[in-house]
C-alpha cells in the first residue's frame, strides 16, 4: 500500500465522505434490482479516458471495485480488469480513491458503458 493509500484508508475513514469524493469525480449512481423491485446493489461507475472503473457495494462490509479496459461488455462480469479489490467499504473506497486518474494510453479511449438498470433496460452512462 502506498503512502497515499495509507492516508486515505486510515483507521477513521469516513465512508460518507468517500462516496462525496467518488461523486466529486464524476461517479454515477445506479441501483441495480432484482425482479421483485428489491435493490441488489448500490454500484458507481466512473467512463473517463480510455477506462470504466466500477465501486458496487453489496453491503458495509462487501464492496468490491474494478477497473476495466473502456470497450469491456459486461461491467458486472467483466471478462478482464486492469485492477481489482475486494473488502469492506472503507478500505476499498480508499483503494478507489487512490487510484491515478489516467492509465495507459495503450487502451482505445471509452466514450460510454451500458449499465443494466430497472426492470430489465439498460442506461449509457457517458464519459466525462
Amino acid at each position: 500500500m502506498s503512502s497515499a493509500e495509507a492516508s486515505v484508508v486510515g483507521s477513521g475513514f469516513d465512508i460518507e465522505r468517500g462516496l462525496r469524493q467518488l461523486i466529486a469525480r464524476g461517479y454515477q449512481f445506479v441501483h441495480p434490482t432484482n425482479e421483485l423491485g428489491e435493490v441488489q446493489a448500490v454500484v458507481g461507475v466512473r467512463v473517463h479516458d480510455n477506462v470504466v472503473d466500477v465501486v458496487r457495494l453489496n453491503a458495509e462490509d462487501d464492496v468490491e471495485a474494478a477497473r476495466l479496459p473502456g470497450g469491456e461488455q459486461n461491467i458486472f462480469e467483466p471478462a478482464s480488469t486492469l485492477w481489482r479489490s475486494r473488502g469492506e467499504a472503507g478500505q476499498v473506497i480508499g483503494e478507489v480513491l487512490a487510484l491515478p486518474e489516467r492509465h495507459s494510453d495503450a487502451v482505445p479511449a471509452a466514450n460510454g458503458c451500458w449499465v443494466p438498470g430497472r426492470g430489465g433496460r439498460s442506461k449509457w452512462l457517458a464519459a466525462r
